[in-house]
């Protein structure tokens, strides 16, 4: 797919996810050719939806689709698939019932269940990760339109060095997210994408600190749009293993390896 192409695709999923959310986005992204998408070019699909989805506060069941189209099974299924989460939990995309969703788990139609089974997931891991890096990318958005436009001492707190290192911290956190989720997963997919999970969940949570301390207080309140994103990445952090918890995996199994692979060429 040529740029011109890539970018009117990403304008009409844009659009399409600031006026719809949840079994309304489901089926607008089917007819849009979602389940198509992820078969023939899920190198693009998955970036670019799951991030549009962070970025915009969205939600779709997408991420069952690319459990299934992994395993081999059939995209836009309804069967329940226990995903793990942190603290050795485990959840279900409600797919058939959203309503049954627990408020306490990001607004996300989940549902905690008392066991599970192993599925694979490392395509999972990667498609999680572009959703938190595309929330963290609209906190930073939220933090560096309040710098800009809110004024102290006659300028505005943007000029500030405090401020600056806060936001820069946090762009430095979202970039190297996304090279670590960029990383052509030839060799080793299983640990990049497990690698790229902690790197993304480490990153949004690092937007959430620094961009509530650049907003203040106004960060804290409801009507302001921070707290839906913070809410959402400490869900998603938790999905498929937390960064905490996949950062000490992998350095347990590289413990045990006695020596790192190779998982780029510099």
């Amino acid at each position: 797919m040529d740029r011109e192409s890539l970018d009117m695709l990403e304008a009409a999923l844009r659009k399409t996810m600031l006026s719809a959310s949840g079994p309304e986005l489901d089926a607008a992204l089917a007819e849009l050719g979602w389940a198509d998408m992820l078969s023939a070019m899920p190198d693009v699909a998955v970036p670019l939806v799951f991030r549009l989805l962070g970025e915009t506060g969205a939600h779709a069941s997408v991420l069952v689709d690319v459990v299934l189209h992994a395993t081999g099974n059939t995209i836009g299924d309804t069967v329940e698939l226990p995903l793990p989460y942190a603290g050795n939990a485990w959840v279900v995309w409600d797919r058939i019932s959203p309503e049954t969703a627990e408020p306490t788990l990001g607004g996300l139609p989940l549902r905690r269940e008392e066991e599970g089974y192993p599925i694979r997931l490392a395509e999972a891991r990667v498609a999680v990760g572009w959703w938190l890096v595309g929330s963290a990318r609209a906190m930073l958005t939220l933090a560096r339109r309040h710098a800009l436009d809110r004024v102290q001492f006659g300028t505005p707190i943007a000029g500030f060095q405090a401020i600056r290192h806060r936001l820069a911290e946090t762009l430095v956190a979202i970039e190297g997210a996304e090279a670590t989720l960029s990383l052509p997963a030839v060799d080793n997919p299983d640990l990049i994408a497990l690698l790229a999970k902690a790197a993304a969940g480490k990153a949004a949570l690092t937007a959430a600190k620094n961009c509530q301390q650049v907003l203040g207080g106004i960060g804290f309140t409801a009507e302001h749009e921070l707290h839906r994103h913070v809410e959402r990445i400490l869900v998603l952090d938790g999905l498929l293993g937390s960064s905490r918890e996949l950062t000490r995996r992998a350095g347990a199994g590289l413990r045990a390896r006695g020596s790192a692979p190779r998982l780029a060429n510099l």
